[in-house]
């Protein structure tokens, strides 16, 4: 779905999964800049938006995702994983409740088969699930932004700012008032600085929670059963994660930014060592530079210098060996 908002001045749309939103409005640094400084909102309008209703909602998803929902209070935001029966991550919903209807955005390219199975798993109870992607939008207000929020728009505080939940057709007209706009490379870099995963990115067909730092967050330890939680329990309590998120510090000469999947090994090893992770976003940042979350596996020594293809990396830890 194309966002109107990419006729805005300086606009370059983006690419792979986020088509369909602004890369970028002619000012990477700047547009950084102004969401650090809590100005400015960035369009998320292609990603999935999926609603709940019923009155055994909240209790429906309790058995059904990895966070404790029953007690969800009306305005209160959290997130959720679907799990497979084996533990891996399928799904990833940024929820909240507005005391009549669970909202939730996706990832683009992952609704649909999200709906269906929420479908599949209605059952007897009192819900409906809708797609509401063609009429919602979904666009984020950096953290300490102080704009009004357009009546009737459901928000979902959370540290990191405000997604808001509001009709499609309303998008110019909030673009207008709510300026300027920031793309998804700047929403990007804060995510990447602050050691946030993404579906699709920092995971992939097997990963399981505790990898990626999402025990907590998405994940709650003391709920009851629901699809995949034998291995969340498993690794809890007995072991540890085979892979490990780490956030990585690149060296700043080299010119291209490494792609999603380009391999992690030991800088004592050279490039053609064994390797050892791979690396899942990477992006320029304002302050920092070029900076990149990657997988290793669980034993990678943590004050090891690393090699990203060819270019020197220094790692800080994410998630605990």
């Amino acid at each position: 779905m194309k966002s109107p908002l990419l006729s805005l001045p300086g606009a370059v749309a983006a690419e792979g999964r986020d088509e369909g939103v602004a890369a970028h409005y002619g000012d990477l640094f700047r547009e950084q800049r102004a969401l650090a400084d809590g100005s400015g909102f960035v369009d998320l309008s292609h990603r999935g938006v999926v609603a709940v209703t019923g009155d055994d909602r909240l209790s429906w998803l309790h058995l059904l995702v990895t966070q404790h929902m029953t007690d969800l209070a009306p305005g209160r935001a959290t997130e959720a994983l679907i799990l497979s029966a084996n533990g891996h991550i399928e799904h990833a919903l940024y929820l909240v409740d507005d005391g009549e209807t669970v909202w939730a955005h996706v990832e683009p390219g992952t609704r649909d088969e999200l709906v269906a199975y929420l479908e599949s798993m209605k059952f007897f109870y009192r819900v409906e699930v809708a797609d509401r992607t063609d009429d919602i939008a979904v666009v984020h207000l950096p953290a300490g932004c102080i704009a009004e929020v357009p009546e009737g728009a459901v928000v979902r505080e959370t540290p990191h700012g405000r997604d808001l939940f509001l009709p499609r057709a309303d998008l110019e007209s909030f673009a207008a008032s709510h300026g300027p706009a920031a793309g998804v490379l700047a929403y990007e870099a804060l995510r990447v600085e602050g050691h946030r995963p993404r579906l699709g990115f920092e995971t992939d067909h097997r990963t399981i929670p505790h990898e990626v730092g999402l025990i907590g967050s998405a994940v709650h330890l003391q709920k009851g059963c629901y699809r995949g939680q034998e291995t969340v329990a498993r690794v809890q309590n007995l072991g540890k994660p085979p892979r490990r998120l780490v956030f990585l510090h690149l060296d700043g000469s080299e010119v291209l930014l490494p792609a999603h999947g380009a391999p992690v090994r030991l800088a004592a090893d050279g490039e053609e060592g064994r390797q050892l992770g791979f690396v899942t976003s990477a992006v320029r940042h304002y302050e920092l530079g070029p900076i990149a979350l990657a997988l290793v596996k669980r034993n990678v020594p943590v004050d090891a210098p690393l090699l990203v293809g060819n270019t020197a990396a220094a790692q800080e830890t994410v998630v605990e060996p």
